[in-house]
């Protein structure tokens, strides 16, 4: 069974000590590709450098919505040359709007269809991060068009929301990825969500270190070995065996991020 985590932040301190004993974990979890987000600019190049360590590692580069304040034209610039500059790079991102824990609204507009932009220059897709703020994202990518008329494209990560934003997004052509909270017991509307997601938009990740997944909620860190956790209870939900679920998630990752497994 092979499998693909399509969020990750093992760049993060907690992971420094041990990450070829993590590295190890999910080699044999059966991950064969990670897709390593980014929240700022000043994480650019620790991310590169784990890119450039493990080969199984992609990265994006973006600046996170509660980090909004720090976007500027040199922000954009640093993520065009870094973009353009490493074959590693595979979307732009994570990018979105984040009305929970921020209400500078007008910032992270700006920064959000900024990068919006970059994306579209370059051909990338985006990774969207949306938290109270699913209306919004979807009237900005509903009017979002480059100067030839084409929409963006990309992954609605670490799904949160209701069945109905989900058809929002699909109809946008986005992708849904599903992380641990799947598995969790209250999380009902989002295991709606991953019972009827389109098969061709359905996307697994960890988002590590955060929400470690059922059975392993309530441990420190969350790790992409755990991915597989994601991927039984998905499967579960839709009836359908791991295998499948795994197949499928990890052809779907391919063809967003242009992978080559």
């Amino acid at each position: 069974m092979q499998l693909i985590d399509t969020h990750v932040h093992i760049n993060f301190d907690v992971f420094q000590s041990d990450i070829e004993i993590v590295r190890s974990r999910w080699q044999e979890a059966g991950v064969v590709h990670l897709v390593h987000s980014c929240v700022e600019p000043s994480e650019f190049s620790s991310i590169q450098a784990l890119a450039h360590r493990f080969p199984e590692i992609s990265f994006a580069v973006g600046l996170h919505p509660l980090d909004a304040d720090q976007w500027n034209s040199q922000t954009a610039d640093e993520i065009k040359s870094l973009a353009r500059s490493d074959p590693k790079v595979v979307a732009i991102g994570e990018i979105g709007l984040d009305f929970y824990k921020a209400n500078n609204n007008e910032q992270q507009h700006m920064a959000f269809e900024a990068q919006l932009s970059v994306a579209a220059e370059l051909n990338l897709p985006v990774i969207i991060h949306s938290r109270n703020a699913a209306a919004e994202i979807r009237e900005v990518l509903g009017k979002w068009k480059n100067l030839k008329g084409e929409s963006v494209r990309g992954v609605m990560h670490c799904w949160g929301g209701t069945p109905e934003e989900i058809q929002w997004f699909v109809d946008l052509g986005f992708y849904i990825s599903f992380s641990g909270t799947v598995t969790f017991k209250n999380a009902k509307p989002i295991q709606e969500s991953a019972a009827i997601v389109r098969s061709d938009r359905l996307l697994i990740e960890t988002d590590c270190p955060f929400l470690a997944p059922v059975p392993k909620r309530g441990t420190k860190r969350n790790e992409p070995a755990y991915v597989r956790y994601v991927a039984e209870q998905v499967a579960r939900l839709r009836g359908e065996t791991p295998e499948a679920i795994a197949a499928l998630t990890t052809q779907n990752a391919c063809e967003l991020f242009g992978l080559e497994i």
